[in-house]
């Protein structure tokens, strides 16, 4: 897969209120980096606590679940984009199926 982009990534765990998501975000980065998933159902054999909350969209729970991560993913094309990363306060605030 190709995710666009990893400098979103880096700027969130560069923040120092959010440096512990470092490790976790790049373990993801690298797993994703490397799948082939045609579609949410492989996607959730490897992640099996990632929530799909409607058509290419999946949030996944970063750091033991301190922090959600969504991402929009096109399966044809194999590019995943980043569409949020934050706290739960800060997730709760917004619509995962639109942002």
């Amino acid at each position: 897969m190709r995710i666009i982009a990893f400098r979103t990534l880096r700027e969130f765990w560069e923040k120092p209120e959010y440096a512990d998501s470092e490790t976790s975000l790049r373990s993801w980065y690298h797993d994703a980096k490397k799948a082939d998933w045609k579609n949410s159902n492989e996607l959730k054999q490897q992640y099996k606590n990632a929530s799909i909350v409607g058509k290419g969209r999946v949030v996944f729970n970063i750091k033991g679940n301190a922090y959600r991560f969504i991402v929009s993913i096109d399966y044809e094309f194999q590019v995943i984009f980043i569409r949020f990363i934050g706290t739960h306060e800060q997730y709760d605030k917004i619509n995962a199926k639109t942002i």
